[in-house]
């Protein structure tokens, strides 16, 4: 396929892995030797995970973007699983905590500010300028504070002094810090980031995250995330169902865990009830997928109900600048917060 062929990338997407894609556990020294010694068919992916990603792709003007703390010396393994699962990769950046160790770097073992924010500020180096970006991360270390950071420091919304204060307080090294200075630098002034989705891996209150703005979407799951993508345009109705069906045949949820979904959504405050109509005439309407599958036309009556009881949702709220300063400690690395 030549050049001209090619499809132009217009959406850029940005994964973790551990707690994010994968169920990962890592709490504990047994936890990890046994993550390190899984084959790849023995890894379980996150329910509606790889269904997510396969519809955010399935237009061939994405890219699918990933960033783990594992270590480099499981990509093998990794992209492996991601194979099985029908995930094709464009970038799959791994953390060297073997080179860490050797140059004497205990922090940056544990530390992500360090590690994330630098590889993100590197990648939106060479993405499209007009490429928009939306992150997924989880409530185990510092998705939401990093990415947010990422994010208004692309679209510059935020200074360099106060980007220094919150790299010295990560316990950045100097060095790692001049570079993600020198970086940050180069990037032509955008603001590409349209949703950071956070997966509660942890059961943190949504409302914890109200601080970060409503561009930050924590999640139980990824039904609700493909629903809010639904609202912004990301994805077309049976592309939400695709997601929904898998989750229901493969991983155990129900009418109600997704009806209760969708109205979690609805009392935060999103404004899906315009989706509503497009996925009930999906689901109604002739195809394949509902043929096959029999609950798809009750989780739509489903949602329909609880839309009703509901009454006038509230307002979405609204947008805020981030004060970095007054969230340090969620910069922090968990093991340092957890002595505080």
């Amino acid at each position: 396929m030549s050049a001209a062929d090619e499809k132009i990338i217009r959406r850029i997407y940005r994964w973790d892995l551990d707690k994010t894609y994968l169920q990962t556990e890592f709490d504990s020294l047994s936890d990890l030797v046994r993550t390190a010694f899984q084959k790849a068919h023995q890894k379980k992916a996150v329910p509606g995970a790889a269904a997510l990603i396969r519809e955010l792709k399935a237009d061939g003007d994405a890219r699918l973007c990933i960033v783990s703390g594992s270590p480099t010396q499981m990509r093998t393994v990794l992209a492996e699983k991601l194979k099985l699962d029908g995930v094709a990769f464009d970038e799959l950046v791994l953390k060297d905590n073997v080179r860490n160790l050797l140059r004497g770097r205990f922090k940056a073992l544990r530390g992500q500010v360090g590690y994330k924010l630098p590889t993100l500020l590197n990648s939106r180096l060479t993405a499209p300028q007009d490429a928009q970006e939306v992150l997924f991360g989880d409530d185990a270390e510092a998705d939401a504070f990093v990415y947010s950071l990422f994010a208004d420091m692309v679209a510059r919304r935020v200074d360099e002094p106060v980007v220094h204060q919150v790299l010295k307080a990560a316990e950045v090294y100097p060095d790692d810090i001049d570079r993600v200075m020198a970086v940050w630098s180069k990037i032509p002034a955008a603001d590409p980031v349209r949703r950071i989705f956070i997966n509660l891996d942890r059961l943190t209150p949504p409302a914890y995250f109200q601080r970060y703005g409503p561009r930050v979407v924590p999640i139980f799951n990824y039904f609700q995330a493909a629903l809010v993508l639904l609202a912004d345009g990301y994805l077309k109705p049976h592309q939400v169902l695709h997601v929904a069906v898998e989750m229901v045949q493969t991983a155990g949820y129900n009418l109600l865990t997704l009806s209760n979904s969708f109205q979690d959504l609805m009392r935060r405050g999103f404004p899906l009830g315009q989706v509503i109509q497009s996925l009930t005439e999906v689901a109604q309407g002739p195809g394949a997928l509902l043929n096959s599958v029999r609950p798809v036309p009750d989780i739509i009556a489903a949602f329909t109900k609880r839309i009703s009881a509901l009454g006038t949702p509230p307002v979405p709220p609204p947008a805020r600048d981030v004060d970095y300063l007054s969230l340090l400690d969620d910069a922090r690395p968990r093991t340092h917060k957890k002595r505080r």
